[in-house]
């Protein structure tokens, strides 16, 4: 979990893809920790992200880094949002404090769980990873 966890703060902006009904939705996310040995994301309930992880946990992370190698990580989500792991999202990244607190109702923390990553490079050598 550690490497795939690396690429993703290198290559900060990544791509969470879900599902709404039959319609696959991309969009960026930028926060991700190790919380408890799990790879944790957040987003707010008040978002569409939200609704749809909660209707179908199935995920898939997407992103590039600079030197051509590339990560495509699949899953299930699984919330996990506490007090505790609220504020170890906001110790990780302060800058979320200007959105969320660790009282608020809308914050929510979750983690990917039967996780599958591949990392590979534009020679198609390529490396798998499960946690």
């Amino acid at each position: 979990m550690e490497e795939v966890l690396k690429f993703l703060i290198e290559n900060s902006i990544f791509y969470l893809a879900t599902v709404d009904g039959n319609t696959p939705k991309v969009r960026p996310f930028g926060f991700a920790m190790n919380f408890e040995g799990k790879l944790h994301f957040c987003t707010s309930n008040q978002k569409p992200v939200y609704q749809q992880l909660k209707a179908n946990p199935n995920i898939e992370i997407s992103t590039t880094a600079k030197t051509g190698e590339w990560i495509r990580l699949k899953g299930n989500a699984v919330f996990n949002t506490s007090k505790q792991s609220k504020q170890a999202a906001l110790d990780t990244m302060p800058t979320l404090a200007n959105r969320y607190s660790v009282d608020d109702s809308i914050f929510e923390l979750f983690y990917i769980e039967n996780a599958e990553a591949t990392i590979q490079d534009m020679k198609g050598n390529a490396k798998t990873i499960k946690f």
